[in-house]
């Protein structure tokens, strides 16, 4: 059995972002802003995933674009608060994304009493924010130094936006890994957020390393779900549950979470399960 299956009680979990607006000291962050408003639209949007039926949320900075590899300190902080405010709420397990920043994202998570992180914990890259070199036995080595055993971790191995400088094929990057980090899910992308992830990349990554949980991290839909769910264990969903299916307004504003189109994308999913 995986740990997936233990930890969200069904097989083939749906793990729904909540992208919180932005935050104090990002790009984004207006003098009109206030940290209650944040706290109000996650509250909003966490309710209509729930009440939709996902199995997991995993609560993300989605809009401090551009991301900070190292994050100033307000960032977590402010999340952190909001994870406090909406923690009484929170009925699914849960995780927390502070992008672009392992370090902070585990150090978040002990803070906050997560179930699992999603990040890019290994590897180099390059894209539009520059070189990205993460050091995973660092990483590794303040999991330890805080204690948390349980905690599941979710690496990207081909993050969105960002391109590989390691040039072998994305299953034996991902063998690899396994060997050194022993990472609890690999995360599948495409380009970028809510693109369609290649079928056939999922299913070489999942087919060379069995005994390790993979997710579709971009893209799914209720026209795909099934197909992804054909090959990975989990999915990982954000801009489908939006209006009108995008991330964000002509305003460049953080779209709520549209419930009925939760609820559409969840009928599928466990209409999918029936067959398994």
């Amino acid at each position: 059995m995986l740990w997936t299956e233990t930890i969200f009680h069904v097989k083939k979990p749906i793990i729904a972002m909540l992208h919180l607006d932005p935050l104090p000291g990002d790009p984004r962050w207006y003098c009109s802003n206030t940290m209650e408003n944040v706290v109000q639209h996650a509250l909003q949007d966490l309710k209509s995933l729930q009440n939709g039926g996902v199995d997991g949320i995993l609560i993300s900075n989605e809009f401090s674009l551009p991301y900070q590899r190292h994050m100033n300190f307000v960032t977590p902080a402010a999340m952190a608060y909001v994870v406090g405010r909406l923690r009484e709420h929170i009925r699914v397990p849960f995780g927390v994304d502070c992008i672009s920043d392992g370090e902070a994202t585990i150090e978040l998570a002990a803070a906050v009493g997560a179930d699992f992180v999603r990040g890019t914990f290994c590897g180099v890259y390059v894209g539009d924010g520059g070189l990205y070199n993460n050091d995973f036995s660092a990483l590794l080595r303040r999991k330890a130094a805080l204690h948390l055993h349980n905690l599941k971790m979710l690496y990207f191995i081909n993050p969105e936006s960002d391109r590989n400088l390691d040039t072998r094929p994305l299953a034996d990057i991902a063998k690899s890994t396994i060997f050194k980090a022993h990472p609890d899910g690999l995360c599948i992308s495409a380009n970028a957020a809510g693109q369609d992830v290649d079928d056939d990349l999922i299913h070489s990554v999942k087919e060379a390393n069995p005994e390790v949980v993979v997710l579709c991290n971009t893209g799914c839909r209720p026209d795909t779900i099934a197909r992804k769910l054909r090959f990975a264990d989990a999915a990982v969903v954000g801009t489908y549950f939006k209006e009108g299916g995008k991330l964000e307004n002509a305003c460049l504003e953080n779209l709520r979470v549209d419930e009925n189109r939760v609820k559409k994308f969840m009928t599928e999913v466990r209409s999918f399960r029936q067959t398994l």
